[in-house]
């Protein structure tokens, strides 16, 4: 009995992705399925990064495929493959940014930064390219994070280049003052300076860029997500009720601009004890996911409160590279690819393949 291309995609059919929970075929993620008697060979193109899971992928494809009548072998790539997708109404996407990733809480001392840094760490270890924008004007903290120091360079005069370490580019005013010179600027000009840094910064073909929003729900904030092209954002929380509270207000911040909520991070979620291991929930527990019911949007995970995270990120190696096969890696990971599947369920960016009209009057 021959085996055909409509054999190999009904057992596939059969098999989700682990991080999707739907299945190959109807995600169009199997792509060019060649069948040579008893020889089956295939791709899985899928659309987030997830260089950590493609042998569990691939693992998954093959034991399916086998199980067909009269296959002897099977050979699968798998490989990631990010699109751009649409932003908020008015605005394009950016020319060499594919999708712009907000990180934001209502309020600061949640632990937005060290979750944003970790999060786009997350991203490029699993194989997409990735950029930083410290849009916290007021109090830049990821050229510490990420272990940065020394001022950008400009080829033109005009533009400026992304300082890079640990394999993502960086933009961050703190990159062009001094380190005790304090901020004092009224929210306009925090704006333009936002702006500049964006869109000055020659980024070179990013997957995501995240920005480091800064803490609140002001006017700089508004103004900031009404210029930005921004695919979605990620609300960061603690579960006590204060922090909730304004977490509530920055999620609803977005929703008015139009910015889709890609999910919600609960940091600091339980203390580990560092000489015993304990866990306790200091701040309380349950809130995050209570917030997420409420508003109808996904629970992207918890992270401890935990001394080694505080330590890394203060020494300019952040957990996700500090110790990138623990426990909390994994964590950072696995959010990092729910935020991705979410951008890549979002309607695609088509407008570059449209061409541009120009109306002339002779």
């Amino acid at each position: 009995m021959s085996i055909t291309v409509e054999d190999v995609k009904a057992a596939l059919s059969a098999v989700n992705d682990p991080n999707t929970n739907k299945d190959y075929v109807s995600t169009r993620s199997v792509k060019n399925i060649q069948v040579d008697g008893g020889n089956v060979a295939l791709d899985i193109e899928l659309g987030y990064p997830a260089k950590s899971q493609f042998a569990l992928v691939r693992s998954a494809v093959i034991d399916a495929v086998r199980k067909l009548p009269g296959v002897a072998n099977v050979s699968v790539n798998v490989t990631s493959k990010i699109l751009s997708h649409t932003v908020q109404r008015g605005l394009k996407v950016m020319p060499n940014v594919k999708n712009i990733i907000a990180v934001a809480s209502g309020k600061g001392g949640v632990g937005k930064s060290t979750t944003a840094v970790n999060l786009a760490l997350a991203l490029a270890a699993e194989g997409a390219s990735v950029g930083v924008l410290d849009a916290d004007i007021y109090g830049p903290s990821q050229p510490t994070m990420l272990g940065i120091n020394g001022r950008p360079q400009s080829l033109d005069g005009k533009t400026m280049e992304p300082l890079e370490n640990h394999g993502v580019q960086v933009s961050s005013i703190g990159f062009l003052i001094d380190p005790d010179e304090p901020m004092v600027w009224r929210g306009p000009m925090v704006t333009q300076a936002l702006q500049q840094l964006l869109e000055q910064t020659n980024w070179r073909e990013l997957d995501y860029l995240v920005v480091d929003m800064p803490p609140g729900t002001g006017d700089i904030q508004l103004t900031l997500s009404q210029k930005v092209p921004v695919t979605g954002a990620v609300i960061v929380t603690t579960p006590q009720d204060i922090a909730l509270l304004d977490a509530r207000k920055g999620l609803k911040m977005f929703e008015k601009v139009g910015i889709p909520i890609l999910g919600v991070v609960e940091n600091m979620s339980t203390h580990i004890c560092s000489n015993c291991g304990h866990t306790e929930a200091i701040f309380g527990e349950g809130g995050g996911e209570k917030m997420c019911a409420d508003f109808g949007v996904d629970f992207l995970g918890k992270l401890p409160l935990q001394l080694s995270i505080r330590e890394q990120a203060d020494s300019g190696t952040p957990t996700v590279v500090a110790d990138p096969d623990g426990a909390v890696a994994n964590l950072y990971k696995e959010i990092a690819r729910k935020v991705a599947v979410k951008v890549a369920d979002k309607a695609k960016d088509l407008s570059a393949k449209f061409p541009t009209i120009v109306v002339k009057n002779d």
